[in-house]
């Protein structure tokens, strides 16, 4: 028998009867740049959490990769027993941050490579998104645990094509249970003026990796939390459906393959006579509030316009006395030096960067069709790469103190772009694979790549390592 408990967005404690395994261990009041809490809300108490034997890390990102619970795991002796196992991907950044914490038994995994601990054998799976930005790797995989008798696979986030799949069923046939993917998040859609419609092909393919897997029963998972306070809004723009709507999809979908929710507290006993799932019957964390409401997707509505977060008028002077020095005397160094450059260039493309303070804005322009190229004050009169953002966020930015991660979920920042280029009697357009490319000025000025995002996770490090 395997019983699992969700104790939080993608955290699930995994149970055999010699052995616990936890995943993703986020248990921080605010988890992913501290823009996000979970939902539903939960109460932890973490000195009832049993002993455990593996940790299982996913990937990198913040809402599977929380650097404030790793150092409380670290430094606390009461739940993980000294020989405990951090099982990783292959991801430097996410090996060093576990070295800073003095992690000592890491341990790198391997696609389908299976390892054993006492009672268990934990297979890796893999994915096919390994690549979210483009200068840093996000190398992740999904994990099946079998004790001998069933079967669970735990997803996560990783996309899986058929032949995994295959894979999967040639280990172990019809396995037990398997928390799936259900819905597609489009978050930062918002500031980049994407679509904020349901990907149907994405959110097809959670529904064919269910009839494709067929396993004995399904629960909808990793997809447990919402934005917080003055960045609510943005939930209505960032979960385009729910655990209730894929359930129901599913059932018409795949028939023959049962799903049920499975919330934080709920625990699951998975035998060989099938699955049993217990409404909040965990010791040591249940729901506090079911506040699901709060991510409800109505992505017309109203949003509040972009202004600084610093409240200080003495701050804010001395925020934009930097933003003006960087934008009027450095920023074109950083654009000729840019690989974007041809780009601009052949498309004549006319630049605008706002910047919001406390009251108003100021605006500067370049326009990429003149002979000389220079950073001009004011609106030049055509848009075709618009840029808005707080002046708290670009002073962070320019001072190195935030990273992307940041600005472009926290609402903040915003742009759009329309790129063409008129010839004698034609348009011509950017190449089709251009939502691939970063096309925004201070996207290049400031590169969102692996030093960017070692910077992000050591600041993390330093502000949380050795403290209860």
């Amino acid at each position: 028998m395997i019983k699992t408990t969700l104790i939080g967005h993608a955290s699930l404690l995994i149970q055999s009867k010699e052995t616990t395994i936890v995943t993703d261990p986020v248990w921080s009041d605010y988890q992913w740049e501290e823009l996000q809490v979970l939902c539903p809300s939960i109460v932890l108490e973490r000195d009832k959490i049993p002993p455990v034997d593996v940790v299982n890390i996913s990937h990198r990102h913040q809402d599977h990769f929380d650097v404030r619970t790793l150092a409380y795991l670290a430094q606390n002796g009461n739940v993980l027993k000294p020989d405990a196992t951090i099982l990783v991907p292959n991801d430097k950044i996410l090996i060093d941050v576990l070295k800073e914490l003095e992690f000592k038994n890491i341990r790198v995994v391997t696609d389908f490579e299976p390892m054993q601990f006492k009672d268990v054998t934990l297979t890796p799976t893999p994915s096919r998104n390994q690549i979210s930005t483009s200068d840093d790797e996000y190398p992740e995989h999904g994990l099946l645990v079998n004790d001998g008798e069933v079967t669970v696979w735990n997803e996560v986030d990783t996309l899986v094509d058929p032949e995994t799949i295959e894979r999967i069923r040639g280990l172990y046939g019809q396995i037990d249970l398997a928390h799936v993917r259900f819905v597609p998040l489009i978050e930062g859609n918002f500031s980049y003026h994407k679509s904020t419609n349901l990907p149907l092909s994405e959110y097809c393919t959670f529904l064919n990796v269910v009839k494709t897997l067929g396993p004995k029963m399904v629960v909808p998972g990793a997809a447990f939390f919402r934005y917080r306070d003055e960045v609510g809004f943005l939930n209505q723009y960032s979960f385009p459906t729910t655990m209730d709507q894929f359930i129901r999809d599913l059932a018409v979908f795949c028939p023959e393959v049962p799903c049920s929710p499975f919330l934080h507290g709920d625990v699951m006993h998975v035998t060989t006579d099938g699955v049993r799932i217990e409404k909040q019957s965990s010791d040591f964390v249940r729901i506090r509030e079911n506040d699901g409401h709060r991510v409800a997707f109505k992505p017309v509505m109203e949003v509040p316009p972009i202004r600084t977060r610093t409240t200080d008028p003495k701050q804010h002077e001395k925020e934009m006395k930097v933003i003006r020095d960087f934008i009027e005397n450095h920023l074109m160094e950083r654009i000729l030096r840019s690989d974007m450059l041809k780009f601009w260039l052949h498309f004549q493309v006319v630049t605008q960067l706002e910047v919001f303070g406390q009251e108003g804005s100021e605006v500067w322009g370049i326009d990429f069709a003149q002979d000389k190229l220079r950073v001009q004050k004011g609106d030049l009169g055509k848009i075709n790469i618009y840029e808005g953002i707080g002046s708290s966020e670009l002073c962070a930015l320019i001072e190195g103190t935030t990273s992307w991660d940041y600005v472009t979920l926290c609402g903040n920042y915003r742009t759009f772009h329309n790129v063409y280029r008129v010839t004698d009697g034609s348009l011509e357009l950017p190449p089709e694979d251009l939502s691939n490319y970063s096309l925004e000025p201070l996207m290049e000025a400031f590169p969102w790549d692996e030093a960017m995002n070692r910077e992000k996770f050591m600041k993390d490090v330093r502000r949380w390592k050795g403290k209860a």
